[in-house]
């Protein structure tokens, strides 16, 4: 990797990403790690739950971007917040509170208003593809099969996914991110209708 690498934009760097260059995530993962969680910590004001909520971040940011749903609109940073942003709401609504939410540039009230129909919509489609997504997992190699397990089955944040599995973050997130490549593939081949 060239030193110049970590003065490309955020948009060269995804560019590169998606192009197999995984060490441009890396850079961005640097560059913006301490402004996210700090606004989760500031927010959530409990160190594990932050620590939770930000690999949940990242893990949607590698999943949107792999997916090629993400659009490139110079405002990478804004859109990875808004993700942090409606996760901490989803946490608080879980717990059936919701907390006073900074008036930030980066926090929009209506996005949080928003939320709440996606949330609706989203539940279903979960409740109707479960069981399709559970045949799916069992079709996927060992070591996929068991971080999607401890992840979405067991709960586990990716810093315990890797200490049980004796790998790295990057190589759980990684583990991750091919399982979601190979359970769209085989939704595919066995014609299952599921949502990831």
């Amino acid at each position: 990797m060239a030193v110049t690498t970590s003065a490309l934009s955020d948009n060269e760097l995804i560019l590169r990403y998606r192009n197999g260059e995984v060490a441009c995530f890396d850079i961005l993962l640097e560059r913006y790690q301490s402004k996210v969680y700090g606004y989760i910590l500031s927010v959530i004001k409990d160190k594990s739950v932050a620590d939770d909520i930000f690999q949940d971040t990242f893990y949607k940011v590698v999943y949107t971007i792999n997916s090629g749903y993400y659009k490139d609109e110079n405002k990478f940073i804004h859109w990875v917040m808004r993700i942090a942003h409606n996760l901490i709401v989803d946490y608080f609504r879980r717990l059936g509170k919701m907390p006073m939410i900074p008036n930030r540039p980066d926090c929009d009230v209506v996005d949080t208003l928003k939320l709440h129909e996606d949330n609706v919509e989203r539940e279903i489609i979960r409740k109707q593809t479960n069981s399709n997504v559970r045949k799916l997992v069992k079709m996927l190699p060992p070591e996929q099969r068991r971080v999607v397990i401890l992840r979405h089955y067991g709960k586990y944040d990716f810093k315990d996914i890797a200490e049980q599995t004796g790998v790295s973050i990057n190589t759980a997130l990684g583990r991750m991110r091919y399982a979601i490549i190979n359970l769209r593939r085989l939704a595919k081949e066995h014609n299952v209708s599921i949502e990831l």
